[in-house]
């Protein structure tokens, strides 16, 4: 668990460097991918924390050009996984070889060996595939062979869904949804957005020889998560998350209870952990050294979303989760 009161001071040095690095990321980010600022910031968030991302959305909204935007921006290697119902657990991992010109198992390792992964449909592989990520994305490690593979530092998946089409695939489990820090649910970019979009394109801008040059090291991204690490919070705000979260446990005692009787599970420790983390890395972004409550309000559906487990009552209704993540918000006085 990450300190609060007793994190190491950021110097003025340091905290200039940080959002020198993030700046620069955040503009080659943008030379690539109009709009999508939210997913931008939810993006840097974590890659300076090692957290994972679920992204939800309509096909064609950018989300394989903005994990490889941003695996060039940083030195990352980057590899993408199109998920399928015949997808094997050793097409992700690895799997053992036989080298019949030397006689023996030669291991080759699989495309989640990257510092950026990008699971493509995650919802259309099987469970028994969806598992074989659990231990990378929880342990940082594949085991092929009965051998033990690290995973590169920095690492981070950035999975995807689509809403609009569940034939053929497979609800990802509570405890898969639980490994991902944050999820985003992206919306269509507006009229000028989408006008700029075109423009880009005439301009040659998203070519194979159009990449941007990489603006930063796997190095200085790697002391960014350091740096993220030392930002102050309050102890006040720790009670204030963890207050949030027990509210999703005991919601009938603090919000209508209309709203309360379709929650079924609430969010575990893990959601108080990213708030904890995320908040941290927040707080960094908009160039401070410490934590505010905005901070921990403006990643409230984000780290929740996917977190609460809503019955079907909800559906019958049309009573989207944000709903209730903001009268849970409006239950919990600011400090």
């Amino acid at each position: 668990m990450l300190s609060t009161s007793a994190n190491p001071h950021i110097d003025p040095a340091e905290l200039a460097h940080a959002q020198q690095v993030v700046h620069s990321i955040s503009q080659s980010f943008e030379k690539k991918v109009v709009g999508q600022a939210l997913l931008r910031e939810t993006l840097l968030i974590s890659l300076m924390t090692g957290g994972h991302v679920l992204l939800e959305s309509v096909p064609g909204l950018a989300k394989t050009t903005a994990a490889q935007t941003l695996a060039n921006s940083i030195s990352a290697l980057f590899h993408r996984i199109q998920c399928t119902p015949d997808l094997l657990p050793s097409d992700i991992v690895g799997t053992q070889i036989y080298d019949a010109a030397h006689g023996s198992f030669v291991t080759a390792l699989g495309p989640v060996h990257a510092n950026i992964v990008l699971l493509d449909e995650i919802n259309r592989s099987s469970a028994k595939t969806q598992s074989a990520m659990l231990e990378a994305m929880a342990e940082r490690q594949t085991t092929i062979g009965g051998q033990v593979y690290p995973l590169p530092s920095p690492f981070m998946v950035m999975a995807t869904q689509n809403p609009i089409e569940q034939e053929g695939t497979y609800q990802l489990p509570e405890a898969q949804m639980d490994r991902f820090m944050l999820k985003d649910v992206l919306d269509y970019p507006s009229p000028a957005e989408e006008a700029e979009i075109i423009r880009r394109i005439d301009a040659g801008v998203f070519l194979a020889g159009a990449t941007p040059s990489p603006v930063a090291t796997l190095e200085q991204v790697v002391a960014l998560q350091e740096t993220a690490k030392k930002v102050y919070l309050d102890p006040s705000l720790v009670n204030y998350i963890v207050g949030l979260v027990y509210v999703t446990r005991h919601a009938r005692d603090y919000i209508d209870p209309a709203l309360a009787g379709l929650i079924e599970f609430g969010a575990s420790p893990r959601a108080s952990i990213a708030f904890t983390s995320a908040a941290r890395a927040l707080a960094l972004l908009h160039g401070r050294d410490h934590v505010i409550p905005e901070d921990v309000k403006a990643l409230a559906e984000r780290v929740l979303r996917h977190r609460l487990i809503l019955g079907f009552e909800a559906v019958a209704q049309n009573i989207r989760v944000e709903t209730i993540i903001s009268a849970i918000v409006d239950s919990v006085q600011t400090p």
